[in-house]
């Protein structure tokens, strides 16, 4: 089979790799039909996570078709359409019980990580009865993929880890995809204000239809401010995984207020505690457990959130060197999501 390969910083093929086989009994074996690329995926193409070994298949979302299952599987059988989640769970281990996913002993986030992962033309789904999610007939695939991992972490670490209440102001500190995925989510709670805050004008354009309410490219902690009357945002939400984008929040937070992170940070960032030791804050982080993939894919099928909005750009999966390309150039292709289909 056909897959993406990463060979260290910046090196990646799309190259021959063994199609995969069943490993463990839970094990089920999926024919991808659409994937997608993550801003994750662009960290580990900078280094900014070591752990990926040269040779890995990257890859952590997708839908597609159950090939072949272990015998221990019991809710999936071959020609199922299945959305798989990001992160992978064994749903007996204490993290598990905890509904910490993530944290999954035997699991996690693992897929395009730590095992191969989905942006290939077959992928090996550990855990399947808990890792993997029925799409309904007829529906709309290329939303479906937006569950894999964009939307759930919008909104689990973004918008409740951030506790955005009714009336709140928001500040959503990057409206890339992740951005945009909790400013979606955010309106479930039905803030006040919410406020984009991203370099990218075109960008800004987009949260603008999908539902900000201000929007600010330049000098934006005095702007924040201004529009605040100096008080700051009930919750900053953090969505890049820079310091500079970190420093904004922990300027715009007002007293009692939330910080909620977001990005993947590869580089340290200091915590100005000298100024926020009596401001009464919460500063949260989080890796997405995907919990709530049952809850958003019900919002997805009946309409209330459209995640397809997001998708820019569609190629072919054996486009994906150009798809990449595309995704790494963002603000001048005025990229958001692609969509690879198989």
């Amino acid at each position: 089979m056909k897959a993406l390969v990463y060979h260290g910083p910046n090196k990646r093929g799309w190259e021959e790799k063994p199609k995969p086989t069943i490993k463990n009994s839970s094990d089920a074996i999926i024919r991808i039909t659409k994937t997608t690329i993550c801003g994750t995926d662009l960290h580990i193409m900078k280094g900014d996570v070591p752990e990926v070994i040269d040779g890995l298949i990257l890859g952590h979302e997708g839908v597609g078709v159950v090939e072949e299952v272990g015998s221990a599987v019991l809710n999936f059988k071959a020609a199922d359409k299945v959305l798989i989640s990001c992160i992978s769970s064994c749903g007996i281990c204490d993290a598990c019980k905890k509904g910490m996913y993530a944290h999954c002993e035997t699991g996690g986030w693992i897929l395009g990580h730590l095992i191969d992962g989905t942006q290939a033309e077959f992928v090996r789904i550990p855990h399947a009865d808990t890792s993997l999610y029925h799409i309904p007939d007829g529906v709309d695939e290329e939303a479906i993929v937006m569950l894999s991992d964009i939307l759930p972490t919008g909104f689990e670490c973004g918008v409740l880890k951030g506790e955005v209440k009714p009336g709140d102001t928001v500040a959503i500190v990057g409206a890339g995809p992740i951005g945009l995925a909790a400013l979606l989510t955010a309106q479930f709670y039905s803030p006040a204000e919410i406020i984009m805050v991203d370099l990218d004008e075109n960008r800004l354009s987009v949260a603008k239809t999908f539902g900000a309410t201000k929007l600010v490219s330049k000098n934006a902690v005095d702007e924040i401010m201004k529009l605040t009357n100096g008080k700051g945002v009930d919750v900053a939400i953090e969505a890049v995984g820079i310091s500079a984008t970190f420093d904004i929040c922990q300027a715009i937070v007002a007293a009692g207020g939330h910080i909620a992170n977001i990005g993947v940070h590869g580089k340290s960032v200091e915590l100005h505690l000298e100024k926020l030791w009596s401001k009464t804050i919460t500063i949260t982080t989080r890796l997405v457990d995907t919990v709530t993939i049952p809850m958003l894919l019900k919002t997805v099928l009946s309409g209330k959130v459209q995640p397809e909005k997001l998708i820019t750009h569609r190629f072919a999966l054996n486009e994906i060197m150009k798809a990449y390309d595309t995704f790494g150039n963002a603000a001048k292709e005025n990229a958001l999501k692609v969509i690879l289909t198989n």
